[in-house]
């Protein structure tokens, strides 16, 4: 709901004490293009596009355009260690740099909120660390939020400032 991908049946979801309900498509549309980046378990990437026309596929939905696009997405690649990467097809790449590409593209228009849905379930135990370790930099160096959904509790524990336990739907412990 927060992602703008779904509506409550009841009561209202708010983003920067503002409500989402009454947002028009178009106007949700901007609202997830420049707010909130979504990072997924199955990555989502386009397998005909490199690592950079991946990222920049989600720039120019932002409205950027030409050489900034380039740059940018090559900025977002580095960031993320693979600058060395960027030519490749996600089939060329391990799951941890998918997923990588994954957060790239997530960040590319510079949203306020990262939903992240089991971003570490395809991964290796280093890689997942990894990855979190990542998020963690940017939590901390860029004042990103980051949701992130997970059935591991050891690693949740490591990474974040607050946990939120939820049984069918219903929160258990805050």
């Amino acid at each position: 709901m927060l992602g703008g991908l779904d509506r409550p049946t009841s009561g209202e979801v708010l983003f920067d004490s503002k409500p989402l309900g009454p947002l028009t498509k178009k106007q949700m549309a901007r609202y997830r293009r420049h707010s909130v980046g979504m990072i997924f378990q199955n990555f989502n990437l386009i397998p005909t596009m490199t690592a950079a026309e991946n990222v920049k596929l989600a720039l120019a939905f932002g409205g950027m355009q030409g050489v900034e696009r380039r740059q940018r997405a090559e900025a977002l690649l580095n960031r993320v260690g693979l600058s060395d990467r960027t030519d490749h097809r996600p089939s060329e790449l391990s799951g941890g740099e998918q997923q990588r590409v994954a957060v790239a593209r997530a960040l590319a228009n510079s949203p306020r909120v990262l939903l992240a849905d089991e971003p570490t379930g395809n991964l290796d135990s280093t890689r997942a660390r990894e990855l979190l370790a990542l998020l963690r930099e940017m939590v901390e160096r860029d004042r990103l939020t980051v949701l992130l959904v997970t059935h591991d509790h050891e690693l949740a524990s490591s990474y974040s400032d607050r946990i939120i336990m939820m049984k069918d739907g219903k929160i258990q412990e805050n």
